[in-house]
């Protein structure tokens, strides 16, 4: 499905990782809907011949086997791997991105370990993400009034590079490390981009809650690409 952005004219593409069958158009049925994978069936074939690994269109926990969220997974883990990104720079601005087959079994699970965690922490599914490691510590209006420039986030610890944002004259977020504040997805930086679509806003209970959930998440994200550019790909 493609869909067109009202606000950049850019096109997005959509591809589900299932489809439903159109025998069960009953939305109010309970009993389960039929689906089936949205993958070339001969390339997930071949994964799992190389593998050794019986493939199921169903994640089965009782016995290793591929299914199309290890598949997800896996390339998710890809994409995020900083060297694969650099090395096909070029090429990703023109065209969609080219996944190499898995090596082996081995580099195959660690990398859909590490893509699980990405996407559950990117989705907030995460219990990870309500580890917080800010603070908003003052009480007050909750309204955010600053640019949020460069000169509203304070470096409070220059060894461990962590710093405070602050909303206005009285209430910051406490302890974001440098690394995330500067952190980019895409052509924006999640971090300060969040606040600064809220300016002139009052924020919530659960705003605040749900900032200090991004936080860890970026941190996360720095985290687990670091980790993923330690496995050979190739």
């Amino acid at each position: 499905m493609c869909n067109i952005s009202s606000q950049t004219k850019e096109t997005g593409y959509i591809f589900p990782l299932y489809v439903y069958s159109k025998d069960n158009q009953d939305l109010l049925s309970k009993e389960p809907k039929k689906r089936i994978p949205n993958l070339c069936n001969d390339i997930v074939e071949t994964i799992a011949k190389d593998l050794k690994l019986p493939y199921s269109h169903e994640k089965e926990k009782a016995k290793q086997s591929i299914a199309p969220m290890d598949i997800l997974d896996y390339i998710y883990s890809i994409l995020h791997s900083p060297t694969y990104r650099m090395k096909y720079k070029e090429f990703l601005k023109i065209d969609f991105p080219r996944i190499p087959y898995p090596k082996d079994k081995d580099t195959f699970w660690r990398l859909v370990k590490l893509g699980s965690e990405l996407r559950q922490i990117h989705l907030l599914e995460s219990s990870q993400v309500e580890q917080y490691i800010t603070t908003y510590p003052e009480p007050g209006s909750n309204m955010v009034t600053r640019k949020l420039g460069k000169n509203d986030f304070e470096i409070i610890d220059e060894a461990k590079q962590l710093g405070r944002i602050w909303l206005n004259e009285t209430q910051y977020f406490d302890g974001i490390p440098l690394t995330v504040w500067n952190f980019y997805i895409g052509g924006y930086q999640p971090a300060q981009k969040w606040l600064k679509d809220r300016r002139e806003r009052e924020l919530s209970y659960d705003d605040i809650l749900h900032y200090q959930k991004i936080i860890v998440a970026l941190a996360e994200t720095d985290r687990l690409m670091k980790e993923i550019d330690k496995i050979d790909l190739e």
